[in-house]
């Protein structure tokens, strides 16, 4: 039988807390339910207890005062209730009967989706938890913090109301707002392929976010700090900040060669709008990458504090040579120097606001810049300088080999880990001047989507008639190198899908890199490639892209069923 636990919080009118306690445990006895009272007055609490999770089956009454109840009971309770209303009738409290006078309203929830690129998984994610919502019949507020900014902005009312607060990103979010609030950290993909399940894992085991987290304090470090993800996402949270730089940097670059040809940057050309172009994108645009990458890591790590040690050791890691290598060296660095740093210095209370403007800054930076100069740099520089003439120089069957490395990461899951870490990979070498590895990064991650599309119109009878008709969306994602279009239909029949995806990705990686592609900007798709400059050798490009998106087609169309084999509706198996 499941039990019920009813917490009365009298404040002052302990007599009639008790009297609401008793007429409880009657009503209770008489219906045969066990049942334990905690009672809460000025005084103190008595007879303290503690329910199971939500999904235990037990139910928790909250009598008093609504505004009496902390977030975590808010969340948990099944019922709030008045002392009136439980007095004036015990037994339509306990069943919880239409007419009884209690304040019900639905779960309120408030989420922050975002991706490294801000593009397919931030909605997609946002999409799930609404689903969800809906099915569980909560109110959600979701705020998309995309490539374009934040969208559909949550409000402080909102957030003041909300029972739970759900983060749902791949990299790191500011979490100042929600000081007070419980609140649970995911990466997007439960929320894309479980939005309710993440939203009944939030209800049950958010965290109250710490209370230093709403001002630029060293405590906000700490309570950041204490849930995050391990380097991954920390790399992830420095990707997705610099990559506005290397987007803007490479296609202004890209125009000066189309306006100045390939010597716009000669002194000759100083003065010309091509010269400008190139100065911004350049010396300006790429030279902000690499401190951007590490200063973003390290505030994934350390908060706010660990920005300006970052950025700094970033700097110093481009003058040294070191590049973007040196660049993840220098944010971690910093970020888990900062880190710890904040967590040994200890300060009277009224010094606490020296910590994050003054104190870790500047022995961050220390720390960042000694390490950077006398330790890290020279062999970082090394490393990198070895690592972009063995690129620069691939030919034949090196080329080819890495070529079909990075097209089947791309494939491999689609925007998920794998995928990621080898456009992280091919990203850091644009600030290196090494383009090969983008452009075959991209086709790559191009290839998926377009070869679901083309398979739907060759193969129809191994699709059902929304997949058919879905495949059309899942071309122009693909043309826009959004990887993620593919995805409803790997997680149909991933066994055979996603091998068929991956064979074509790394065709497309292969004849890329073979044909010594280059591709200047990191994002796009099809849409970049008019560009002048912007890619080399645009007809073996093109044609790396059409032989994979075939390759993986027919191989769709060979190893699937026709639907009739297996049924239109055999039920979808999860990423």
């Amino acid at each position: 039988m499941n039990r019920i636990f009813a917490i009365v919080d009298a404040r002052d009118s302990g007599v009639t807390g008790v009297l609401a306690g008793e007429a409880l445990r009657r009503a209770a006895r008489d219906v045969g339910s066990p049942i334990e009272i905690e009672l809460r007055t000025t005084q103190g609490i008595v007879n303290p207890v503690s329910p199971g999770p939500a999904d235990s089956g037990d139910r928790l009454l909250f009598v008093g005062a609504e505004d009496s109840a902390d977030a975590a009971i808010r969340a948990r309770a099944d019922r709030l209730l008045t002392l009136e209303a439980v007095l004036a009738d015990p037994a339509a409290a306990l069943e919880m009967k239409a007419g009884a006078q209690q304040a019900e309203r639905p779960r309120k929830i408030v989420a922050i989706t975002s991706c490294p690129t801000g593009i397919a998984h931030t909605f997609m994610a946002a999409e799930g938890l609404q689903e969800g919502a809906r099915q569980l019949g909560y109110d959600i507020h979701v705020e998309t913090q995309g490539s374009v900014g934040a969208g559909n902005p949550l409000t402080p009312e909102q957030i003041a109301e909300a029972d739970v607060v759900l983060i749902a990103a791949d990299r790191e979010v500011d979490r100042a707002r929600f000081a007070g609030k419980r609140v649970l950290v995911s990466n997007t993909k439960p929320a894309i392929t479980g939005g309710a399940a993440l939203i009944q894992k939030a209800l049950a085991d958010a965290k109250v976010q710490g209370e230093g987290a709403n001002a630029p304090a060293a405590g906000a470090a700490t309570a950041a700090a204490s849930d995050r993800a391990g380097p991954y996402k920390h790399l992830m949270t420095g990707v997705s900040f610099m990559l506005p730089f290397v987007v803007a940097g490479g296609l202004l670059i890209a125009l000066a060669f189309a306006l100045g040809g390939i010597h716009a940057n000669d002194d000759a050309a100083a003065g010309t709008l091509a010269h400008a172009l190139f100065t911004i994108g350049a010396k300006a645009g790429f030279a902000l990458m690499v401190p951007a990458l590490a200063g973003y890591i390290a505030y994934s790590i350390a908060d706010r504090p660990g920005i300006a040690p970052g950025m700094i050791g970033g700097m110093l890691a481009s003058s040294l040579g070191a590049g973007f290598l040196g660049g993840i060296a220098a944010g971690f660095i910093a970020g888990y120097g900062v880190d710890a740093l904040n967590r040994v210095i200890r300060l009277p209370k009224n010094l606490q606001g020296l910590k994050p403007v003054l104190i870790l800054p500047l022995l961050g930076t220390l720390l960042t810049g000694l390490l950077m100069i006398y330790a890290v740099g020279t062999p970082v520089a090394a490393v990198l300088s070895f690592l972009t003439e063995w690129l620069r120089g691939m030919q034949g069957s090196n080329a080819i080999l890495l070529g079909l490395i990075l097209g089947a990461m791309m494939a491999f899951d689609m925007g998920g880990p794998v995928n990621k870490a080898a456009y992280a990979f091919s990203v850091g070498l644009v600030a290196a001047q090494v383009y090969t590895p983008m452009a075959a990064t991209m086709a790559a991650g191009m290839t998926p989507p377009l070869a679901i599309a083309l398979a739907t119109r060759l193969f129809a009878n191994r699709f059902t008639a929304d997949e058919r008709e879905a495949g059309a969306a899942a071309a122009v994602l693909g043309l826009a190198f959004i990887s993620e279009g593919a995805i409803p239909f790997a997680a149909r029949d991933p066994f055979r899908v996603i091998p068929s995806l991956m064979a074509g990705s790394a065709v497309t990686g292969a004849i890329s890199m073979f044909a010594g592609v280059e591709l200047r900007v990191p994002h796009g798709g099809i849409f970049v490639l008019p560009i002048p400059g912007a890619v080399t050798h645009l007809v073996a490009y093109v044609a790396a892209l059409a032989a994979g998106v075939v390759v993986s087609a027919l191989l769709i169309g060979v190893l699937k069923r026709p639907v009739a084999e297996h049924g239109a509706h055999a039920p979808a198996v999860s990423e």
